[in-house]
């Protein structure tokens, strides 16, 4: 689906990640990687199979693109010693992904420092032309951030909808989690409503395609 964004025209791909193409930039928000081997060591066992099914989405994801860079929007990892408990396998898996691209990754709440030894390089705010790239929303002219994990809730042909969807206003957008171990936030909450700027839209991330609602029209959980 062709969006225009700050000046600029992105493709936004039903994975949840974002395309843009004059600038051969994949953009992806939250990966939680190592989400389950995190509550695993806390007792909460959960299937340990979600860093090598985000991997292997966002591989794909990269076959169909071929960008010359990926933006990472924080919360890469579910923590700080993510990088540490990443299997070597997929420690492989990951430097496979980022040969002969550029690879940023955006400190997040969750990943706020530099992890060591798997590639990349590492910043708290990325800006290209005139956009700006970060985890959360700030002050910048148009800004691309993660963080809220936003689903949307709709009413169609008969049934409820909960989907993972992009919220786009006028000066912003917040790409869904990309993590395959990731909840959603629904648009409809109070706090999207202080960071949107009046009306936004939620498009809807669907099997084949994306579909697009006035958030107003959005169903709260």
């Amino acid at each position: 689906m062709e969006l225009a964004l700050g000046g600029e025209r992105f493709l936004a791909d039903r994975s949840g990640a974002l395309y843009w193409p004059a600038e051969r930039t994949l953009i992806v928000a939250d990966l939680h990687l190592e989400k389950a081997s995190f509550f695993a060591a806390r007792g909460v066992m959960l299937p340990p199979y979600d860093t090598n099914a985000t991997l292997e989405a966002l591989s794909q994801v990269l076959k169909v693109y071929e960008p010359i860079r990926v933006i990472a929007l924080g919360d890469s990892f579910h923590d700080g010693g993510g990088g540490a408990r990443l299997s070597p396998e997929s420690r492989a898996a990951l430097l496979a992904l980022q040969h002969s691209r550029e690879w940023v990754w955006i400190s997040g709440n969750h990943d706020p420092d530099i992890i060591e030894e798997i590639g990349g390089r590492f910043s708290e705010v990325f800006q290209r032309r005139n956009l700006t790239f970060q985890h959360q929303p700030g002050s910048g002219a148009f800004e691309i951030v993660g963080h809220f994990h936003p689903v949307a809730r709709v009413y169609v042909r008969g049934r409820t909808v909960r989907r993972r969807c992009f919220a786009a206003s006028e000066r912003r957008m917040v790409l869904p989690a990309f993590g395959s171990l990731t909840g959603g936030f629904n648009i409809r909450d109070t706090a999207f409503l202080g960071i949107m700027d009046g009306e936004f839209f939620a498009h809807m991330l669907g099997n084949e395609e994306i579909f697009s609602f006035a958030a107003a029209h959005c169903l709260p959980d």
